[in-house]
């Protein structure tokens, strides 16, 4: 517990520097007018990052020195999280559909079944095939060629051949029941290659779809290519589909082959792109200009760094955006868009008990305490005390940390021993338990709270872009929640012990653990009640306690309810 207790008061310590301790600043009447001078003129940018001397190099060199936080962008070089772009395409959408047989644009070919109605002065009911000659034979009638008519023209045709034998008074009615499947053979780089029946209609995408798609480390989208006998009769370029909707249309026949390549060379692309993925490139396209216009970089992309193999031996390059226009890669070279490029001011919020903006526009190092000065704020009601910040930084710190402890929980509880069929019964309700609370644990995010003010003291701070800057409003009430009967507010009283406030929530729950208590004091501080008094404002979370034999268990439970009642101001039960 001494552990636990030294854990809270570290992470309190980080968060309020004491070197930085300094009086609060009243706020003076004049600042307290809307439309505050903030920020002021930002300092003149003399130049940009510079390759050499008096110009601008388009290629910088990694340096031993870390860069600053506004150019640490994140990068995702792992190429094996990479799908090749247009591996989307083959989800079963397209083997799924069925061709509608009634379009009026399908062509008639041998093998189709159509229905012939004749009433009037001759009366007959058949179902036909088109035979391998493109005819079909109705009686007394002799033969109708329909092989390459449109279905549309089918009608009209009949009734003008019955017509030469039966001018006057009779009517035709006819059908197309199905068309004649083809079997079409996919092959090449493709995931299941095989013979795939199908209409005749059916666009190559039908087939390489029933075929599970294009293999993604060895297929082309860019090199598909349709055969008859032993001669190409259509190319493919899928790019040209997704990006433009174009698919060269080619009625297959049975026996037709549908060949898809081997991959061209390939570029990993990732960062500030809107769809990262692994590009194929052919021709032209291998240089920035061309790729550009593939992967659709962000508006705020200023450089891209190159990583591959040059002459056998590790290459590396940062460009500029525009020379990257020119650069030419290779195949497996990793691309990655950066937005380099230093922010000149931040946006931060405020909330509560203010009533002016609730967004401000400063400068890059502007300090909490420079922009509390142009807050204004509700004298009667605001909390100055109180005051302190929600960060994303520090909200994504407790995510992880938070993460990273249910892991080693988790790996506890399935990885216990035990000493007896009895035992290891009670592990197993344990496991399903633990499990429970863990799924629960995982969905809570964090505050991301940052202590500023402690012992009527202002720590100032740099502020960052998307800090929130909370002013909490004067309170009278305690809130006492967590294992207690009744989770209630109740009016503060000085003379009010812990036991009073406690026996008016109802008392303690039969899982409470009396020796842990928190306080969660109006300013996002977070202790135990031996270390702080009770106050207006506070909020009282009594925590769970948890028996079980397995010491490591116990230990890294109790380490995360507390992570989770400092981080979220809850006191998760079991």
């Amino acid at each position: 517990m001494r552990t636990l207790l030294h854990i809270a008061l570290f992470i309190l310590l980080i968060a309020v520097p004491s070197s930085a301790q300094q009086p609060l600043i009243a706020f003076p009447s004049s600042a307290r007018q809307p439309n505050p001078d903030v920020p002021p003129t930002p300092p003149h940018v003399t130049s940009e990052i510079k390759g050499g001397v008096g110009e601008e190099s388009p290629v910088t060199h990694y340096s031993k020195t870390a860069p600053p936080a506004w150019a640490q962008t994140p990068i995702r070089s792992e190429r094996a999280g990479l799908r090749p772009f247009g591996s989307n395409l083959f989800q079963g959408e397209f083997g799924n559909t069925f061709p509608d047989e009634l379009n009026s644009d399908y062509v008639i070919m041998p093998g189709d079944r159509i229905v012939v109605r004749v009433w009037g002065a001759e009366n007959q009911d058949e179902i036909l095939i088109v035979d391998a000659q493109g005819n079909i034979f109705l009686p007394q009638i002799g033969p109708i060629r329909v092989a390459g008519l449109k279905y549309s023209k089918l009608n009209s045709a009949v009734m003008a051949k019955v017509s030469t034998v039966f001018t006057r008074n009779v009517d035709v009615y006819t059908n197309l029941l199905n068309s004649q499947p083809v079997a079409v053979y996919v092959t090449g780089f493709v995931n299941r290659p095989g013979r795939y029946a199908g209409g005749p209609t059916e666009s190559a995408l039908y087939y390489l779809d029933r075929a599970g798609g294009i293999n993604a480390d060895f297929g082309s989208y860019r090199d598909i290519k349709i055969m008859r006998g032993d001669k190409p009769i259509a190319s493919i370029d899928l790019y040209q589909f997704i990006l433009k909707g174009i698919l060269p249309y080619t009625r297959l026949r049975d026996g037709d082959v549908i060949l898809v390549g081997r991959k061209g060379p390939s570029v990993a692309v990732s960062g500030l792109v809107r769809q990262p993925a692994w590009y194929e490139l052919n021709g032209p396209s291998l240089n920035g200009r061309h790729l550009s216009d593939l992967v659709s970089p962000m508006n705020n992309v200023t450089h891209v760094s190159i990583s591959g193999t040059r002459n056998k031996e590790p290459f590396n390059a940062y460009l500029i955006h525009e020379a990257f226009q020119e650069f030419s890669f290779i195949d497996n070279d990793l691309l990655v868009f950066h937005a380099d490029k230093p922010a000149l001011t931040i946006m931060v919020g405020v909330k509560g008990a203010t009533i002016g903006p609730s967004r401000y526009i400063v400068n890059q190092g502007t300090s909490l305490r420079a922009l509390l000065h142009h807050v204004p704020v509700d004298d009667v009601l605001a909390n100055l005390q109180g005051i302190y910040l929600q960060r994303r930084s520090v909200a994504d710190q407790q995510k992880r940390a938070i993460s990273d402890a249910l892991r080693r929980l988790e790996q506890s509880v399935l990885t216990a021993t035990s000493a007896s069929v009895d035992e290891a019964n009670i592990r197993v309700k344990e496991a399903e338990l633990i499990q429970n609370f863990i799924k629960r644990a995982a969905l809570l995010e964090p505050d991301g709270v940052l202590v500023v003010f402690r012992r009527d003291q202002l720590n100032d701070v740099v502020l960052e872009n998307g800090d929130q800057i909370v002013i909490p409003q004067k309170s009278d009430v305690v809130q006492i929640s967590g294992e207690v009967l009744i989770p209630k507010s109740i009016v503060y009283a000085g003379k009010l012990g812990l036991q009073e406030y406690i026996d008016n929530a109802g008392g303690y729950t039969n899982r409470a653990d009396k020796k842990s208590i928190l306080v969660v004091k109006p300013n996002g501080e977070v202790a135990m009640l031996a270390n702080l008094d009770i106050g207006p404002g506070d909020q009282l979370l009594v925590m769970p306690k948890y028996d079980t034999k397995n010491l490591q268990l116990f230990k890294d439970l109790t380490q995360i309810l507390y992570q989770i009642a400092i981080a979220t101001s809850v006191a998760l039960d079991l």
